[in-house]
């Protein structure tokens, strides 16, 4: 099988399992616990499986691609632009996404996702479920999503533009189990942003810190207030 052949199989794989912790994670956490319904331990244990889907693609690429996990090579840059491109890509996705959630409200009349609420219930003063919520989606997803699909689908269709529209694409569908238009348009727009940043900058750890600090600040704001909108701008 030709190395581009193994690519697609990497990136069919990662969204297959991507897609099914997704659908299908709480209801087996909950017959494996005994526990009904979204509760802090159930959506601990479903983090750490999204951990364990990272650990296989990984294993794949080392096994099967034996490709550099990360085909584009890291740039290093000061601490400097680290702050300058945290904070920059931080209001850009904030005041972006909020700028479609309205957009979406006003013409659509959609009212929050109550899966997201629920959710958020779960993490009223769990500080360390919050930091490892946001910590497991911040690496895991911009790992998987950016770091990995985004350069071999360039690869395969010979196309820069390509690995930032497809890889924002299935990072929004990847999202839509949450019931919402908002949760397919607003995580789309925030994976385009980060995939054109990963293209020009090829740094996959700013982009990490970003996405962490997007649903760490949100969740906290949330966890000291009743402001529970928020929960339209979580990319968990």
């Amino acid at each position: 099988m030709s190395v581009l052949g193994k690519y697609s199989i990497g990136i069919l794989l990662t969204f297959m399992l991507l897609a099914a912790v997704m659908l299908y994670i709480f209801p087996i956490v909950s017959i494996i616990t005994g526990t009904k319904g979204i509760t802090s331990n159930n959506f601990l244990l479903s983090r750490i499986v999204i951990w364990i889907v990272l650990g296989v693609v990984f294993l794949y690429n080392l096994f099967i691609e034996k490709q550099p996990f990360l085909l584009k090579e890291e740039k290093k840059y000061s601490i400097g632009f680290y702050i300058k491109a945290v904070i920059s890509l931080y209001l850009i996705c904030a005041i972006g996404g909020a700028f479609l959630n309205v957009i979406i409200r006003i013409s659509t009349h959609e009212q929050t996702s109550n899966k997201l609420l629920q959710l958020v219930s779960i993490f009223k003063n769990d500080y360390f479920l919050i930091i490892f919520t946001c910590f497991t989606a911040g690496a895991v997803e911009e790992l998987l999503m950016r770091g990995y699909m985004q350069p071999r689908i360039e690869k395969i269709y010979n196309s820069p533009i390509a690995g930032v529209i497809i890889s924002a694409i299935v990072f929004g569908i990847l999202h839509s189990t949450y019931g919402t238009i908002g949760q397919i348009v607003v995580p789309f727009f925030i994976g385009a942003v980060f995939a054109m940043f990963y293209k020009l900058y090829s740094n996959i750890k700013i982009l990490i810190i970003c996405h962490f600090m997007f649903d760490f600040v949100s969740l906290m704001i949330m966890n000291f207030t009743e402001i529970k909108h928020l929960s339209a701008f979580l990319t968990l």
